[in-house]
């Protein structure tokens, strides 16, 4: 296999680069992509020499659309190489993106005219200003709903769980301590590897969890009680009904299933004045800190596991 000198200096500048796992497969096949459009003879000559020639959008521009079209995959698909998904695009934008950044380039108008990556929202200032927000009100009197958001906003910014993974997590999914919490991820679709991992909590993160149990163990104790974070803070129903057409009433306290957490995360942007902080889906708060403080996973697993 021949060695070029720009995939040497990109292995290198890989090799710096503090990302997630689920972040470093897909800059894995980024690498094996441009890799084999070198080899194919598909990109302009300069591209072999240096990593900037390679990142430059003339080559972008033709790898992007060399790779879409399915001509570099590793390997062939039913039988033949169709064209890749509109998740993997997006994700290749973004790692091209996240090189670029770390090579010191600006981002780049690409492909069909998107911006890479498809910028979320926040971005890093107004991730700072967030959890500078959340600190300052949790110095104060908030209600229920205020301080379960405010939780959920803070674990957000630390582990970057999905809803799905967040309205999953139990107690025996944190240390005693509230130090680190064990996220099970779980991939969009039902595809890919288990990225789970141990992350550690800031003393943010931790003041507005305990903040959180304290209002928890009071509503889970008008329920039959379960081991769940979230849980309903009002009376509602299942959307069952009883015999004579009654709508079947379930209290407080019983598990918040992933509906109900967007809605809260929905409704709480603006009942709490955060809307200038907060985008409106709380996944693309999820992109905006993978894209601009991108969480860690703990090298080891903390003494206490969970049960």
């Amino acid at each position: 296999m021949p060695e070029y000198a720009s995939i040497i200096a990109l292995d290198a500048l890989l090799a710096d680069l503090r990302v997630g796992q689920a972040r470093r497969r897909q800059l894995g096949m980024v690498r094996g992509e441009l890799y084999r459009a070198l080899e194919r003879g598909g990109l302009p000559v300069g591209a072999r020499r240096s990593l900037r020639r390679l990142l430059e959008q003339e080559a972008l521009t033709t790898y992007l659309r060399l790779a879409e079209s399915g001509a570099l995959r590793e390997r062939q698909v039913n039988g033949g190489y169709p064209p890749t998904s509109q998740a993997t695009n997006a994700a290749r934008h973004q790692c091209l993106h996240l090189l670029r950044t770390a090579y010191g380039l600006p981002s780049l108008r690409l492909g069909s005219g998107g911006r890479v990556p498809l910028r979320p929202t926040p971005d890093h200032g107004t991730l700072t200003a967030l959890r500078r927000r959340l600190d300052q009100d949790l110095a104060t009197a908030m209600s229920p709903g205020h301080t379960r958001l405010t939780a959920v906003l803070a674990l957000v910014l630390d582990a970057a769980p999905r809803a799905g993974e967040l309205t999953a997590l139990r107690l025996t999914h944190f240390t005693p301590d509230h130090e680190a919490v064990y996220i099970q991820r779980r991939p969009q679709r039902g595809g890919g590897e288990a990225d789970d991992a141990w992350f550690a909590l800031s003393p943010l993160a931790r003041a507005a969890l305990e903040r959180w149990l304290a209002v928890r163990t009071q509503l889970v104790e008008r329920a039959h009680g379960t081991s769940r974070l979230w849980v309903s803070l009002f009376v509602n129903h299942d959307g069952t009904r009883h015999q004579e057409g009654r709508a079947v009433l379930r209290p407080p306290g019983l598990p918040l299933e992933e509906k109900g957490l967007l809605l809260s995360y929905r409704t709480g942007r603006a009942r709490y004045g955060l809307t200038t902080l907060l985008p409106p889906k709380l996944e693309q708060l999820r992109r905006a800190v993978l894209d601009q403080t991108p969480p860690v996973p703990l090298d080891t697993a903390p003494t206490a596991h969970i049960g």
